[in-house]
C-alpha cells in the first residue's frame, strides 16, 4: 500500500458562519483537497485512513452526541492517530474554556486554535498536522513490511520442515509453531508448556536438556543436542534442537529462541550404516581367519588387502557422507537464498526506525551463520567453489602473524619458520588463512596450560611425501603443539564430520573435516600426527604452481576487460533478464532483487517454460538459471538456449563448486547464497565477458 501523498483530502465541521469557506480556502492554498461535511452524520460517514486530518468548529460539537465519533477515535489502528483542528471561540482557549477542554479527550490528537485567527497560523498548524500523519502511514508501511517478513520466514520454516520455539527462562512460558507441535505429537490447540516438552522427551535424555539451557544462559554459546521422543507403542523418534540466547536491553528477559527438526531418518540411516559396516568387518575378520589358519606364509600380502579394505571402506563412508552433507547444504542454501534476499530487500524499505533495523539486521546476521556452516558443510563434501591461483605461502603466514598471536593468546609461545625459496603455491587464499587460523585454534585448545605453537613451511619434491599423493612438487604447511594429543582411535575419527572432542556447544566438529575437505580439493592432502601428552603435528600439502607468481594471470581477471571509466561514470543500463528456477521462494526473491536493481524481468518455473518464452521471439540481454531444476537441468536448458538464440549470454546459479561430469558448459557462475551486489557484479561480468551478446543487446529503458 503506497503511502497517499500531499492531496489525501481534509473534512471541514463548520456549519455556521464562514468558517467552513475559510478553513477550505486555506487548506486549498496548502495544497490540500477538502470536503466540507454538513453535519455530524456526514462526518462520521467520511472518517477513514485515507483523510489526512480534520477541521472542526467548537460549537459543531458542543451540544451534540459525541459517543459515536469517540469510538471511532478509539477504535482507530495502532499507527493511526487522525490529527484534530478545534476552532474555538475567541478568548475560549482549553484553558479558559472547559468544553473545548473536554472535546481533547474525545477527539485524542488534537490542535485548539482561537478565533479570530492568523492566515498563516492556521496554514502552519495544518500543514504540522499533515507531517504527522504522513509519518502515520509511513509507520503502517514499516508494520505491514515486519508482517510480510514474518510471513516469509514461517514460509522457509515450513519448506525445511522446521519447528520455531521460544522459551522465557523467566516464567518458563514455551511459545511453539504448529509444526514444533506436531514434531512432540501435539496438536495445535493441545496445551503444551515447558514442562510438557520436557515430559515427552526420554528420561535418560531430558537432565541433558536443562543442562544444555542452563549453559546457554551462563556462556552465551547457542544450544545444539539431540533427544529422544518415545511414543506408546514403543517406537523412537529423535528430535534435534538448536537455539539461541537472547537478552533484553535491559537485561532482564532472557529467552531461548530456536527450532527442532526430526531426524529420525537421518539416525536410521546412519544405524544402518553402521551395521552395515560391523557386517563387513565380521566377512572381513571371518576371511582372514580362515585364510591365516590355511596360509600362514602369503600374510604380508593379507595385511595389505586388509589395509586396501580399510581404506576402500574409509573412502566409501566418507563418500558417502560427504554425498549426504553436500545435498543437505546445497537444498540449505536455496532456503537461506531466499531469506537473505528478501531480508536484503527489506532492510532498504526499513526507513529510519532503529527497532525494525536492529531485528532485521539481527536476522540477516543468523541467516549469514547458517550461511558460513553451509560453506563448511561444502568444503568437507568438496563441493565449495575454490578460486585457485598460484600463491606466495610464505607471504600468507606472514601476514596473519599478529592475527594469529591474538587469536591464540599470550599464553601460548608462537614460533613461526618461514624459509626463503619456496616455490608458489596452487590454493585458494581466502579458504587457506581459514585453514591456518582453524588448525591454530585447535591447537591452542589442546594447551590450556600454556606451550608452545611452532607454524612451519618447506618444499617438499617427492622424497618422503605420503604415498596418497601424486608425484610432483609440493609446499607442506605444518602446524605443531605440544598440548595433550590423542590417541589412536581418536586420531582415526578426528576428520570425521560432526567428530568433536571439545564439550557440546563449543564447536561444530566441522574445522578438521573442512581442512580435509578443501586440501583434497586443491589436490593435496592434510596430514595428522599426534601422540598422547606429546602434541599434535598437522600438515597440509599443498601442490606448488611450478611457475614464477609474476607469470601468473587469473582466468577470471583475463576473461574481465577493465571497465572504461566514461562507462562507469554512466547511468546503470536497464537489462531486460529471464529468471529461471523451479523454486518459488528462490525465483521470487531473485526477481525481486533484479526489479529493484532497476532491470525488467520475465519469470520462468522449469526449463520448458523458458524454452517456450525464448520461442516467442522475446528480446532478452541475458539469461539466469538454477543448474539443479527437475526433468531439464540448467545445463541443458543452456545448450538448447544458446542453439535457439546464441546472442543472448547465460549465468548459471548454483551451490555446488563443480558441475557434474558431461555439462562441458564454458559459461560464469552465480554461487548460492547471494547478495544484491553479488547479483549485480556476475551480471556485469556475464555481459562483459560475452561481447557479442553485449554488442547485440541494447539497453531498455
Amino acid at each position: 500500500m503506497a503511502i497517499p501523498d500531499r492531496r489525501a483530502p481534509a473534512l471541514i465541521f463548520a456549519p455556521v458562519g464562514r468558517d467552513a469557506q475559510i478553513a477550505a480556502s486555506l487548506l486549498e492554498e496548502a495544497g490540500v483537497p477538502s470536503h466540507t461535511v454538513p453535519d455530524l452524520a456526514a462526518l462520521l460517514r467520511m472518517l477513514g485512513e485515507d483523510v489526512s486530518l480534520a477541521v472542526v468548529t467548537e460549537e459543531a460539537l458542543r451540544f451534540a452526541d459525541l459517543r459515536e465519533l469517540s469510538a471511532w477515535v478509539t477504535a482507530q489502528p495502532s499507527w493511526s492517530d487522525l490529527p484534530f483542528i478545534l476552532l474555538t471561540q475567541r478568548g475560549g482557549g482549553p484553558e479558559r474554556n472547559p468544553a473545548a477542554a473536554r472535546l481533547s479527550g474525545i477527539l485524542g490528537n488534537v490542535s485548539f486554535l482561537e478565533r479570530p485567527f492568523h492566515a498563516t497560523t492556521f496554514i502552519s498548524m495544518a500543514r504540522s498536522a499533515l507531517r504527522g500523519r504522513r509519518r502515520q502511514y509511513q509507520a503502517r508501511l514499516q508494520i505491514e513490511a515486519l508482517d510480510e517478513s514474518e510471513r516469509r520466514l514461517q514460509t522457509a520454516l515450513q519448506a525445511g520442515h522446521l519447528g520455531a520455539w521460544e522459551l522465557d527462562m523467566g516464567s518458563l512460558e514455551l511459545t511453539a509453531s504448529e509444526t514444533f507441535r506436531r514434531i512432540f505429537g501435539r496438536g495445535p490447540d493441545a496445551g503444551f508448556g515447558y514442562h510438557d516438552m520436557i515430559d515427552a522427551i526420554a528420561p535418560d535424555d531430558s537432565p541433558g536438556v536443562r543442562r544444555a539451557l542452563e549453559a546457554t544462559i551462563e556462556t552465551g554459546a547457542d544450544l545444539a543436542i539431540e533427544v529422544r521422543l518415545p511414543s506408546p507403542g514403543g517406537a523412537v523418534r529423535w528430535v534435534e534442537m538448536r537455539a539461541q540466547i537472547y537478552r533484553e536491553l535491559n537485561g532482564l528477559r532472557i529467552r531461548i529462541i530456536g527450532v527442532c527438526a526430526d531426524v529420525t531418518e537421518r539416525r536410521r540411516n546412519e544405524e544402518s550404516q553402521r551395521q552395515i559396516n560391523e557386517m563387513l568387518e565380521e566377512r572381513v575378520a571371518a576371511r582372514t581367519a580362515e585364510l591365516e589358519t590355511a596360509h600362514a606364509d602369503t600374510m604380508a600380502e593379507i595385511a595389505q588387502r586388509q589395509r586396501a579394505e580399510e581404506q576402500l571402506r574409509q573412502a566409501q563412508k566418507m563418500e558417502a557422507i560427504g554425498q549426504l552433507t553436500g545435498g543437505v547444504a546445497h537444498d540449505f542454501n536455496n532456503l537461506l537464498m531466499a531469506v537473505l534476499g528478501n531480508l536484503e530487500l527489506l532492510h532498504k524499505h526499513a526507513g529510519d526506525d532503529p527497532k525494525a533495523i536492529r531485528l532485521i539486521d539481527g536476522a540477516i546476521q543468523g541467516a549469514r551463520r547458517g550461511a558460513s556452516l553451509t560453506q563448511r558443510l561444502l568444503a568437507f563434501a568438496r563441493r565449495q567453489d575454490l578460486h585457485v591461483t598460484p600463491i606466495d605461502i610464505k607471504k600468507l603466514v606472514g601476514g596473519m602473524e599478529e592475527l594469529l598471536q591474538r587469536s591464540v593468546g599470550t599464553a601460548i609461545n608462537m614460533e613461526i619458520d618461514l624459509p626463503d625459496g619456496l616455490p608458489p603455491a596452487m590454493a585458494d587464499a581466502n579458504q587457506l588463512e581459514l585453514a591456518l587460523l582453524n588448525l591454530a585454534v585447535n591447537a591452542r585448545d589442546a594447551m590450556a596450560e600454556g606451550g608452545t605453537l611452532r607454524i612451519g613451511l618447506r618444499r617438499d619434491e617427492g622424497c618422503d611425501h605420503p604415498e596418497d599423493l601424486d608425484e610432483g612438487s609440493y609446499v607442506v604447511l605444518s602446524v605443531t603443539d605440544n598440548g595433550k594429543g590423542m590417541d589412536e582411535d581418536t586420531l582415526k575419527k578426528a576428520i570425521d564430520p560432526f567428530f568433536s572432542t571439545k564439550e557440546l556447544g563449543k564447536g561444530t566438529g566441522l574445522g578438521l573435516s573442512m581442512i580435509h575437505g578443501l586440501a583434497i580439493q586443491m589436490k593435496g592432502m592434510l596430514k595428522l600426527e599426534s601422540r598422547v601428552g606429546q602434541g599434535t603435528t598437522a600438515e597440509l600439502w599443498i601442490p606448488s604452481a611450478g611457475q614464477d607468481l609474476q607469470s601468473e594471470v587469473p582466468a577470471a581477471e583475463a576473461a574481465v576487460p577493465a571497465p572504461d571509466a566514461k562507462a562507469a561514470r554512466a547511468e546503470p543500463l536497464v537489462r531486460r533478464i529471464l529468471m529461471v528456477d523451479d523454486d518459488v521462494l528462490i525465483a521470487m526473491s531473485s526477481v525481486d532483487m533484479l526489479e529493484d536493481l532497476g532491470h525488467q524481468v520475465v519469470e520462468a518455473n522449469s526449463g520448458e517454460q523458458a524454452l517456450d518464452i525464448l520461442a516467442s521471439g522475446q528480446p532478452f540481454d541475458l539469461i539466469i538459471t538454477d543448474y539443479s531444476m527437475p526433468r531439464m537441468t540448467g545445463a541443458e536448458l543452456a545448450r538448447e538456449a544458446r542453439r535457439m538464440r546464441p546472442e543472448i549470454p547465460i549465468l548459471i546459479a548454483t551451490g555446488y563448486a563443480e558441475l557434474p561430469a558431461g555439462t562441458e558448459l564454458n559459461l560464469p557462475r552465480l554461487s548460492k547464497p547471494y547478495s544484491q551486489d553479488q547479483l549485480s557484479a556476475e551480471i556485469d561480468r556475464a555481459l562483459a565477458s560475452s561481447p557479442e551478446a553485449a554488442a547485440a543487446a541494447s539497453p531498455r529503458q
